[in-house]
């Protein structure tokens, strides 16, 4: 079929390749929740992922067995798609996943992003909103637009999300109060032996 439309990226791989490609970075993200890969690949396994989680709240015995075949590791995350993933997306209608730019690799320019599961504990832009309530707290301004609209979205779906968010707040506003950088606990962990050796 030359010429004709193709509704996906190729990924520079042929067919199997590129399944497998897919399949593996889609078994990443619900073990780990959040992955990080090129931009592309992570679009196109962010499709397989919402079809997963669908096939996960429809939780049949034909949608159980789909998630076999695709899941490299099934007996793990199978159990982790039809019950917890399942009821913490129960009343979600759609976008189980998020994917966020990041700058690009070092190596070759490639433009980056980071593929995670809403409304999981390793949500970043959650994070990320909390993080700028708490600055602006502590410069005493107000939330501006943006932020509120950030909040609406995150709250909405998510089971006790005010009650989160104020808890991740007030653990970043801690964290500023002490003054924690967190430079100093870098260099409690790295040791930077031509720094010892000049001193």
């Amino acid at each position: 079929m030359a010429g004709g439309l193709v509704k996906y990226r190729h990924l520079g791989r042929h067919s199997a390749h590129r399944q497998a490609l897919l399949r593996n970075l889609v078994t990443s993200l619900f073990k780990h929740e959040s992955i990080s890969t090129t931009w592309h690949k992570a679009k196109e396994a962010q499709r397989l992922a919402e079809k997963l989680i669908t096939l996960g709240k429809r939780n049949t015995e034909a949608s159980r067995r789909r998630a076999l075949e695709i899941f490299y590791e099934p007996h793990t995350l199978v159990p982790k798609l039809f019950g917890p993933l399942r009821e913490r997306y129960a009343d979600r209608p759609g976008g189980y996943t998020r994917v966020l730019r990041t700058e690009p690799r070092a190596e070759d320019q490639a433009p980056s992003a980071i593929l995670e599961l809403v409304d999981g504990p390793a949500d970043m832009r959650f994070a990320i909103t909390a993080r700028t309530i708490a600055r602006d707290r502590g410069m005493g301004r107000d939330i501006s637009d943006f932020t509120a609209a950030n909040i609406k979205k995150l709250t909405r779906f998510r089971s006790r999300g005010e009650d989160a968010l104020e808890e991740m707040v007030a653990k970043f506003e801690d964290r500023d109060a002490v003054g924690d950088t967190g430079v100093e606990e870098v260099r409690k962990r790295k040791v930077y032996p031509r720094l010892e050796q000049s001193r």
